[in-house]
């Protein structure tokens, strides 16, 4: 599972998902890519299960590039605990993934191919997403 190997602060707050992506929003590397359509906290087990199925579906041809990673630690509490006593600890990691942002790219398979594994890391995925093709 992805997540930082050191951060500079252990909690942070939750924020808000306002407006469109500013950076991460065109292809760089690959051919074909699957971009977000929607405002969302995508976990670094759906980011894994995405690109394991990709990786599956394309018989380990080709490569495959990871465009987000999980930075931002969720706190929980443990279950029946009584309110006070602060924040919870990091339990996972999330990426803030904003609507444009591409999530995958993807060279050197076809372009059915490519298509067939971005819609199966799609369907692991908790929001709308589009398929891109570079110009």
């Amino acid at each position: 599972m992805l997540s930082p190997k050191r951060t500079r602060f252990r909690k942070q707050h939750r924020g808000r998902m306002k407006g469109i992506s500013s950076q991460g929003n065109r292809i760089c590397f690959g051919r074909y890519a699957l971009q977000a359509l929607e405002p969302a906290w995508i976990t670094a087990r759906q980011m894994e299960a995405g690109r394991r199925a990709m990786t599956r579906y394309g018989r380990r041809g080709g490569k495959i590039w990871v465009r987000i990673f999980p930075d931002k630690p969720v706190t929980l509490r443990s279950t029946e605990t009584r309110m006070g006593s602060g924040k919870g600890d990091p339990e996972y990691w999330v990426a803030v993934v904003k609507p444009g942002r591409i999530l995958y790219e993807m060279v050197g398979v076809s372009g059915t191919v490519a298509k067939a594994a971005m819609k199966i890391a799609a369907s692991k995925m908790p929001i709308r997403t589009n398929f891109v093709i570079a110009r």
